[in-house]
């Protein structure tokens, strides 16, 4: 399924990046940085998070002047339980609000949301925004940081911030030009600690149906860029979809989660991952080479593994989803 949208644009964005993050190579771009620890003056990795996420809104709304009643929704999602973050976030501001999940891939759902209200013109300006952060999510899915736990060289590192975007109908110089919605993909690989493997089947899945549905070739984008595939998940995702598809990614391929740090000097294994990896990557990279008319063209693909911790344990599979969000500079 492909969405094509006339009147929707990227306005403005705000980033925040955790310590491991501001010692990468896009700390430049942030908006803020907390560089000293992962407590951010709360008592628990939980509300610190929370708290980084209503930072972002606030931080959206200063940038671009807009006060609560000018934003008729919110659209946001994390990982934690009951999207924790997002909900305790939302209930400081005064706006409607949407709860979504897709995992890492959290950020191209609230988008593709927010793009199909915005072009029925049922709204003017809604904000998409996620969050993630390392102790919390490696707490929730694999095990504390605390215990030491050896990890593979598969597993990847979560990342640690908040991005706030501000989509609106009116124009500007970047325009939402379509997305995919993905398709639940699972073949059968049960690894927690190898999530490329297991997202990259589903990335193919939406690239190719992308492909597809707007009669476009790899060649037409200046950047096809998937969410957190790592270093295994890249590769496996370069040979599947020439294998499946008969379709080469070619050199204008990447992936957010090897754009985020520095994976020859930071201490990430396989790369960055969490909803806000791509968010991050997107909003300050992507964005700035799109103004900067040093890209015309993306095709944002971010990935997620949507499984439960419980069922992993149950030895059930992990599913997998990834969404697509095209991207176009336009002149003004």
């Amino acid at each position: 399924m492909t969405i094509k949208y006339q009147n929707v644009y990227i306005d403005s964005t705000y980033t925040i990046g955790g310590v491991y993050e501001s010692a990468g190579p896009l700390d430049k771009y942030f908006d803020k940085i907390f560089d000293k620890d992962l407590y951010f003056g709360e008592k628990t990795f939980e509300k610190a998070e929370s708290k980084l996420l209503s930072l972002a809104i606030e931080g959206l709304l200063n940038k671009t002047g807009n006060k609560e009643d000018h934003i008729d929704l919110v659209v946001s999602g994390d990982l934690q339980n009951q999207l924790a973050s997002s909900d305790y976030a939302l209930r400081d501001y005064n706006i409607p609000y949407l709860g979504v999940f897709s995992a890492c891939s959290t950020i191209s759902e609230a988008i593709s949301i927010a793009s199909s209200i915005l072009e029925n013109g049922l709204a003017k300006k809604i904000i998409a925004s996620t969050s993630s952060h390392n102790a919390v999510s490696e707490k929730q899915f694999r095990g504390p940081n605390e215990y030491g736990t050896l990890k593979p060289a598969t597993a990847t590192f979560t990342a640690t911030g908040s991005t706030a975007i501000l989509l609106t109908n009116t124009k500007t110089n970047i325009k939402v030009s379509s997305t995919t919605i993905g398709r639940v993909v699972d073949l059968g690989i049960k690894d927690a600690n190898n999530m490329g493997a297991v997202m990259a089947p589903a990335a193919a899945d939406t690239i190719y149906r992308h492909l597809q549905n707007t009669g476009t070739t790899p060649e037409d984008y200046d950047l096809i860029l998937t969410g957190d595939l790592g270093h295994y998940g890249k590769s496996i995702l370069t040979e599947y979809m020439k294998k499946n598809y008969q379709i080469s990614l070619g050199k204008n391929y990447n992936d957010c989660g090897l754009i985020l740090y520095d994976t020859k000097k930071q201490p990430v294994l396989a790369g960055a991952s969490g909803p806000v990896t791509s968010a991050l990557v997107m909003s300050t990279y992507v964005l700035n080479k799109l103004k900067t008319k040093k890209l015309n063209k993306v095709l944002f693909v971010p990935t997620g593994a949507i499984f439960s911790p419980t069922m992993v344990l149950e030895k059930e599979s992990i599913p997998a989803i990834s969404h697509a969000v095209e991207l176009e500079r336009m002149e003004l």
